[in-house]
């Protein structure tokens, strides 16, 4: 599992946007920024759509004025199926980034297999990546949803 003061392993994403399909390496979102990422087990399932992405959203400025540059939502999902999430979310200002195959949580070591429900997933947690370093972690119990909720990541910060 990847631990603080390590580096992102390299990886080029899906990332749906207005203007069509882009991939993005990790260089390309991380390098020279500060970084909070967030990772939810689905998109449009209930904690993650009623709490832990909301938070990110309403809490968008405070995250600005704590000098983070990028503020990006992944998961295991397709990047159509991000890009809907985050349009019924009202998350214009969060990179909805998707891990298709879950290649990129798999290097990170932060998934789970979750059978009949939805197979391989990402497990909950919040990080502070800066010039694509985790600096900060935080990582959810199993069924938790506490410290990396928005407003426990801003209070860490």
């Amino acid at each position: 599992m990847i631990e603080t003061n390590q580096t992102l392993p390299n990886h080029t994403f899906n990332l749906l946007t207005e203007n069509g399909m882009t991939t993005p390496s990790t260089a390309d979102l991380f390098a020279n920024q500060k970084v909070v990422m967030f990772a939810v087990p689905g998109a449009f399932t209930p904690t993650c759509s009623a709490r832990h992405l909301p938070g990110f959203v309403e809490n968008f400025d405070a995250f600005k004025e704590k000098g983070i540059d990028r503020i990006i939502c992944i998961s295991v999902n397709d990047a159509f199926v991000m890009k809907a999430w985050g349009d019924a979310q009202s998350a214009a200002n969060i990179d909805m980034l998707a891990d298709g195959d879950g290649a990129f949580t798999k290097a990170l070591g932060l998934g789970k297999e979750t059978g009949v429900f939805g197979g391989y997933r990402s497990q909950r947690y919040a990080m502070l990546v800066e010039n694509q370093t985790v600096t900060q972690l935080w990582l959810e119990e199993p069924k938790a949803f506490e410290i990396s909720s928005a407003e426990a990541v801003l209070t860490n910060l």
